[in-house]
């Protein structure tokens, strides 16, 4: 019984590759002086009785470096949309030609750059601790296959790769995080 108690490494590491990919769809709702479709992904709109995204309600466009265009479909829609991404706080203020919104993105100040790298650096705080809390179950299961009867060099093992798999996964957010705030601060 106790040959057979096996942790599952590639649950926790794809739970951790997802505490990932959730900060990289937060880094790329990050502005950063450039123009990108994502950022207006996190906009909501009320649209036939619910909350829908931006991107389901028209074509999102970037047809220059310091511009994205939204053309809405429904015309009835435009002046909600408008609405809600002046609300959103991306700081962008919408212009309107038609079913066309059109997002002038400002250059960033000094100022607004070094509160985005603060803002970065929550998003990458929040998946460190996402992976620790895999890095915890991970543990738990370690200690529930101890109390099962796993042998002691079995438990040193599986302690050890998911520590290995922890440190490596931070690793990854930190590397993450330093080309963002790179990003952000150059001008």
């Amino acid at each position: 019984m106790a040959e057979d108690i096996e942790i599952d490494i590639d649950d926790l590491e794809r739970r951790m590759k997802g505490a990932m990919e959730s900060l990289r769809h937060e880094f790329a709702s990050l502005r950063t002086g450039r123009a990108s479709a994502s950022m207006v992904e996190p906009v909501q709109v009320e649209a036939y009785g619910q909350m829908t995204p931006v991107n389901q309600l028209g074509t999102v466009n970037v047809p220059e470096p310091r511009m994205v265009t939204i053309n809405i479909w429904d015309k009835s829609m435009v002046g909600k949309v408008e609405k809600a991404i002046r609300e959103s706080g991306l700081g962008i203020n919408p212009q309107t030609n038609g079913t066309i919104i059109m997002l002038p993105i400002p250059e960033l100040n000094e100022e607004r750059r070094k509160e985005l790298t603060k803002v970065a650096a929550q998003y990458a705080e929040s998946a460190r601790v996402a992976i620790r809390n895999v890095r915890r179950d991970g543990m738990d299961q370690v200690k529930k296959g101890k109390a099962n009867g796993m042998p002691e060099d079995d438990q040193k093992f599986w302690e050890g790769a998911v520590q290995e798999l922890t440190d490596k996964m931070i690793g990854h957010v930190d590397e993450s995080l330093e080309a963002k705030q790179a990003e952000i601060m150059q001008v």
